[in-house]
């Protein structure tokens, strides 16, 4: 046997006796060899597949396109969204400056400041009636009183002017002297228009209208609709085609309480149309039109990114299915959950919905740029999330430096930990919320409603605003006074002293079992001992696309010599 044929584990062939074995023999060793080639190809696309961008360079020579759309992609994503949130802001504080400039011209003795969650209030009959007069009247010498670009716009009912609308009981006596009631539950509505020729007349008729003689007893509301409609310029200095808006302005006079205190509401909703008849001159279309291709560069960059990322995932999908057949092919038996959840990138998933948010996000920008729709706030969300998971996906990039990974690894390893705790503390959070709300609400402004008694046990956990929260009960009754002392400082002390400090002592746990882990070593799964015998047989190389061309000719180099050792020759 010669030493090639011997260190390559070839059969050899000694006597005659040994002829009938020979076909057997050379399959199984053409077997076992296909499948070592098999298992070394597997071994070096995982080695592959796992390493970083720089190592894939240096092994392959492989351009880190992924690497280099995404530091492009945040810089134009970022770009954008600073863009549009100055445009935004300016729409925003537009609604808002028109909201208190019609509480100002509306509503009688306004003073700059809203009474909780309405305006104001009115506690006599005479202030009612002049109230409701004064909004009247300011509507109808808008055009003389207004500083803003503000003009009349017809209604729902294609009308131009003025709607008011009472509710009241149906019919009904009220003698508070001797305690006696006598009313019929079922509501009445009634309306009157007044439009602009109505309210030109002198002197004005529409005030002896029986409509306004108010029965405040049985009175639950007035309500006064109207719209207008004003044009934004400010966004021409910003080089923006300016926006129309319509107004719809609603002021609410509510009694339905009859405690001798009307609250006015003034509502005022903005929606943007197109504008019809620009004409501007100047910079503002060359502006929009390089805003446009600029969305429509980013829309690109996404698209690539969103392909490599999707095409990523099904090429590791791909490799993971090799390895679970291969693994159960060898060693007849399956793979743990962390070793094929390790083939599923999580940072690929994110960066593919940040590109979907993006491109949607984009298309809408690019939609509103052009005034064909207005919907700013759908926009925003979309690509503030976006840049949001943009940036977050930047944490990828720094986890392949040791220093920076454990930030990554303690959240992974703490995240189903901190989520089954939660589950528990949120039931007794729950339970404090529902009680508060109960007990508390009506003497305490922070608890009037579900949601802002949330608000306010959580700024309690974290140390915000406790004194005021405490001086701030209404000390009418005792007992109520004495459950909200129990109440509070049971709750600081159990979720302050303990649950929280036992949230932090799970993160600081599984900090603790990572900084462990790498100072000794982790736990070697399946799959990274499978990458690690590689080394241990001596057969890896520096780089992994190398490996394959040797074997390749080792495995054709075996397969000469098997066929050249023919009967005849052998003899």
């Amino acid at each position: 046997m010669s030493r090639g044929a011997e260190a390559l584990d070839l059969p050899v062939w000694s006597s005659a006796s040994d002829q009938s074995w020979e076909p057997r023999r050379s399959s199984n060793a053409m077997a076992h060899l296909d499948s070592d080639v098999k298992e070394e190809c597997l071994r070096e696309d995982l080695k592959f597949y796992f390493m970083n961008p720089c190592e894939k360079f240096r092994a392959r020579h492989q351009i880190p396109w992924k690497l280099g759309l995404q530091i492009l992609k945040i810089v134009m994503v970022t770009t954008q969204l600073v863009r549009f949130g100055l445009s935004n802001q300016l729409v925003v504080a537009f609604k808002e400056e028109n909201t208190v400039a019609f509480k100002y011209l509306f509503l009688k003795g306004y003073s700059g400041v809203d009474e909780d969650n309405y305006s104001c209030s009115v506690y006599t009959q005479e202030d009612a009636y002049e109230s409701i007069f004064y909004a009247i009247n300011q509507y109808h010498r808008l055009k003389n009183i207004s500083l803003g670009t503000l003009s009349y716009r017809e209604n729902e009912e294609k009308r131009i002017g003025l709607k008011v609308c009472k509710q009241h009981y149906k019919t009904g006596t009220m003698f508070p002297s001797n305690e006696t009631l006598n009313i019929d539950s079922n509501i009445e509505a009634d309306c009157l228009h007044l439009d602009l020729w109505a309210l030109s007349k002198n002197p004005p008729g529409w005030k002896n209208s029986s409509f306004f003689r108010l029965e405040f007893y049985r009175l639950l509301q007035v309500e006064i609709s109207f719209h207008l409609k004003g044009i934004d310029l400010q966004t021409i200095l910003s080089r923006e085609l300016p926006d129309c808006y319509v107004f719809q302005n609603t002021i609410t006079f509510d009694n339905k309480a009859h405690s001798g205190k009307i609250k006015i509401y003034f509502d005022s909703n903005a929606n943007i149309e197109e504008c019809k008849g620009l004409n501007i001159s100047g910079s503002v279309q060359k502006n929009t039109q390089y805003v446009l291709a600029f969305d429509a560069f980013v829309i690109v960059i996404c698209l690539a990114s969103l392909i490599l990322c999707t095409r990523s995932i099904f090429l590791a999908l791909s490799l993971r299915k090799r390895f679970l057949n291969f693994f159960l092919e060898k060693y007849k038996r399956h793979v743990c959950n962390a070793d094929k959840w390790e083939f599923v990138n999580g940072w690929y998933i994110l960066v593919i919905i940040s590109d979907l948010m993006t491109v949607m996000g984009s298309i809408l920008k690019m939609e509103i740029q052009v005034k064909n729709l207005t919907n700013y706030d759908l926009c925003s969300i979309l690509l503030g999330t976006s840049t949001l998971l943009v940036w977050v996906g930047v944490i990828r990039y720094l986890g392949y430096f040791q220093k920076y990974n454990v930030l990554i690894l303690t959240m992974q390893a703490s995240l189903p930990k901190v989520l089954r705790f939660c589950a528990c503390a949120g039931m007794i959070y729950l339970g404090y919320t529902f009680c508060g709300w109960i007990v508390l609400g009506p003497y305490h402004n922070k608890f009037v409603g579900l949601h802002t008694v949330s608000e306010c046990l959580f700024s309690l956990v974290n140390g915000d605003d406790m004194f005021a929260t405490f001086a701030q009960i209404e000390q009418k009754s005792v007992l109520v006074w004495l459950f909200s002392r129990l109440y509070l400082y049971s709750f600081i002390s159990l979720f302050i002293y303990m649950i929280l400090s036992l949230f932090i002592a799970l993160i600081t746990d599984s900090y603790d079992t990572i900084k462990k882990y790498q100072q000794n070593g982790f736990p070697v799964t399946d799959l990274q001992a499978f990458l690690k015998e590689c080394g241990s047989r001596g057969q890896c190389q520096k780089e992994p696309s190398a490996l394959l061309c040797p074997i390749c000719c080792l495995r054709r180099s075996v397969l000469c010599l098997a066929r050249s050792h023919t009967p005849e020759e052998r003899k």
